[in-house]
């Protein structure tokens, strides 16, 4: 008997329509259009706006988009994976809201918080069910509302992260295409470096904690910095060297969008030619778990069945991994 993998095969995304711009940071923070660019290489990003406006919205749009390109009716999902930091809330979980609004009614559903790693586990984990042989429609959701975490008197955080995300369906396949391999890792220590200090069970909400604006981000970027682009090197060149595959084999490699001298330090540390490196970091900024989806989105008219894939990406906590994928249509 073949061997099951958990093939790609359609992918949806969704950004709000609101774009906040470089210029108009300008005007809430000390910064320039300049400064943020040559950092961090954003130029705009998505913002989700409006009352009662969770990141639900996000995947729902994301769910229904994939659910109409690939035909498939709701009723054939058995499982949804929601990757996400900024649930609509602690529960119940944001991937049974957006199950419910999209009319999935035979899944079970959970989120999975990994931060900007967040959608490669859950990837990897929807993949196990598959390879199992126990589910056949897995939806995967990786979606963000950095705006609502975000101190936008903060110009270190405020001017890097967005809103928005996507969603991909795996469905079984025996030719050898799909989730081939995945190396994931984590850290411990990193909790010092890249953190939300307040609003779980150590710090609960209290009006000290929002006089302090511990809800918000807290990054000191370079050992953040240094550990994203030795962790996604390592895994990246760990991930290839164990499935015999050089440059040349690779049609694209997806990392997380995090910061544009990340990516170009990753792509030079493990040989990888920008321009087989996806990039569009500049028109949505860091959405954490949204960044791999959208990629693959904007670049999914690109790929051909096939296609060697390598996506890798670096989160708070620390998490980091690398999965490689051969492309199924």
């Amino acid at each position: 008997m073949s061997k099951i993998h958990a093939a790609i095969t359609g992918v949806g995304s969704y950004v709000p329509e609101y774009v906040l711009t470089n210029q108009e940071l300008e005007t809430l923070v000390e910064t320039s259009d300049e400064w943020i660019t040559t950092r961090t290489g954003i130029k705009e990003r998505h913002i989700l706006k409006g009352e009662n406006q969770g990141v639900s919205v996000i995947g729902i749009e994301a769910v229904k988009q994939l659910l109409e390109k690939t035909n498939t009716d709701p009723s054939e999902i058995e499982l949804v994976i929601f990757a996400t930091v900024t649930p609509d809330m602690m529960f119940p979980d944001t991937a049974n809201l957006v199950a419910d609004a999209v009319g999935i009614k035979n899944a079970f559903c959970f989120d999975l918080s990994a931060a900007c790693s967040g959608f490669l586990y859950a990837l990897t984990t929807g993949a196990k069910f598959i390879e199992a042989g126990t589910h056949k429609k897995v939806i995967v959701i990786g979606a963000d509302k950095m705006s609502s975490i975000i101190d936008y008197t903060d110009r270190t955080t405020c001017v890097i992260f967005g809103d928005g995300g996507g969603a991909v369906l795996l469905e079984p396949d025996t030719e050898g295409l799909g989730v081939l391999d995945s190396l994931h890792k984590s850290d411990g220590a990193g909790q010092h470096y890249l953190y939300q200090k307040a609003g779980g069970s150590r710090y609960p909400a209290s009006v000290e904690t929002v006089q302090n604006r511990e809800h918000f981000i807290f990054q000191n970027g370079k050992p953040v910095f240094k550990a994203a682009v030795s962790g996604m090197t390592d895994v990246v060149t760990k991930i290839m060297a164990r499935n015999q595959l050089g440059v040349d084999d690779i049609a694209w490699m997806v990392p997380h969008q995090a910061n544009m001298r990340i990516i170009e330090s990753v792509s030079k540390m493990s040989d990888f030619p920008m321009e087989k490196v996806m990039v569009n970091i500049h028109k949505y900024g860091n959405t954490t778990a949204g960044t791999l989806p959208l990629c693959l989105a904007d670049w999914e008219s690109q790929l051909k069945k096939g296609d060697n894939l390598i996506l890798t990406a670096f989160g708070g906590g620390f998490t980091w991994g690398a999965i490689y994928v051969k492309w199924a249509y």
